[in-house]
C-alpha cells in the first residue's frame, strides 16, 4: 500500500523528519505513537501534500507510484485521506456539495461517470449513520458550528464516503469525550477491508483500547525507533516515553 524510506524533512530550517522508515500493507491498522515534537503530525503533514515542509531525502512509495511527485489533489485523486487534528471550517460549502464534487472528482479520474443523486442520497444516509451523524449537519457547511465531537464524526463521515485507500487519522481522539470516541473508532473500524488500511497517529493509549492496531509504532526524535504490537502502546501508558530515550542511549 504504502512504504517509506529513510523519509528527511524541515520546516524553517528546522530538521524534523529524520530518516523515518514504515511500510503498511492492504488490510492494516498501524498505529504511530510518541511524545510533543517527535514528528508525528509532520508526518501527517507531509504524506498529505502540505507545501510547508520541504523533503530533503528519502522516498514514499504509494501503490507503485512515487507519492511525493504528486500534489494534494493528485494524492487525494489516488486514494489519500487525511483527517485532521483540528479539522477546520468552510463557510458557504455544505457537506453535501462538498462530498459530491470531490467523489465525482474520484470517479472521474477511474474514468467513472458521476454518481447519480439517488446513488449519493443513499450512500449519505448509510454512512451518516455509520458515525451517528445527525442529518441536519451532514446538509450544513462543512464543520461550520460543529462541536469538537462532531468535527471529528464529521471526518470519519468524509472518510466512509470518499472510500480512501489510505486513511490518516492524526490525533483524531483529541478533545474527544468517551461516546465520540466510541462512535469514531466504529466508524474506522466498520471501514476496515483487505482492500485499504489506515494510519493512527495518537498520544495516548486509549483510542486503541477501541481501534486495535496491527502493529504500534514508537516515532521520537524523526525517527520510527521500536515497533510491536498492542502490548506496546500498553507499556507506553504505564511508563511514558523517557524509557525510550533511555534504551536509545544504551
Amino acid at each position: 500500500m504504502i512504504k517509506i524510506t529513510d523519509l528527511q524533512a524541515k520546516i524553517d530550517d528546522k530538521e524534523i523528519l529524520k530518516g523515518l522508515n514504515l511500510e503498511v500493507k492492504p488490510g492494516e491498522i498501524h498505529a504511530i505513537m510518541g511524545p510533543n515534537g517527535a514528528g508525528k503530525s509532520t508526518l501527517a503533514s507531509v504524506l498529505a501534500g502540505r507545501e510547508d515542509y520541504e523533503i530533503t531525502g528519502g522516498s514514499v512509495d504509494f501503490q507503485g507510484t512515487d507519492l511525493l511527485d504528486m500534489n494534494t489533489e493528485e494524492r487525494a485523486r489516488e486514494g489519500l485521506f487525511l483527517a485532521f487534528q483540528y479539522p477546520v471550517e468552510i463557510p458557504g460549502v455544505s457537506n453535501i456539495n462538498f462530498l459530491r464534487t470531490a467523489i465525482n472528482e474520484i470517479r472521474e479520474h477511474k474514468k467513472k461517470d458521476p454518481i447519480s443523486a439517488k446513488d449519493f442520497m443513499a450512500m449519505v444516509r448509510e454512512k451518516s449513520a455509520l458515525v451517528e451523524l445527525d442529518s441536519k449537519l451532514a446538509s450544513r457547511s462543512v464543520n461550520e458550528g460543529f462541536s469538537g465531537g462532531e468535527k471529528k464524526r464529521n471526518e470519519i463521515f468524509q472518510m466512509a464516503m470518499l472510500e480512501p485507500k489510505l486513511a490518516i487519522l492524526d490525533e483524531t481522539d483529541s478533545g474527544l469525550d468517551i461516546d465520540a470516541l466510541r462512535i469514531v473508532a466504529n466508524g474506522v473500524n466498520t471501514l476496515k477491508s483487505d482492500k485499504n488500511a489506515t494510519i493512527v497517529i495518537t498520544h495516548y493509549q486509549r483510542l486503541l483500547d477501541y481501534i486495535v492496531p496491527d502493529f504500534v509504532h514508537v516515532l521520537y526524535d524523526g525517527k520510527i525507533v521500536k515497533t510491536g504490537g498492542k502490548e506496546l502502546a500498553l507499556e507506553l501508558e504505564e511508563k511514558g516515553y523517557d524509557w525510550i530515550k533511555e534504551e536509545l542511549a544504551n
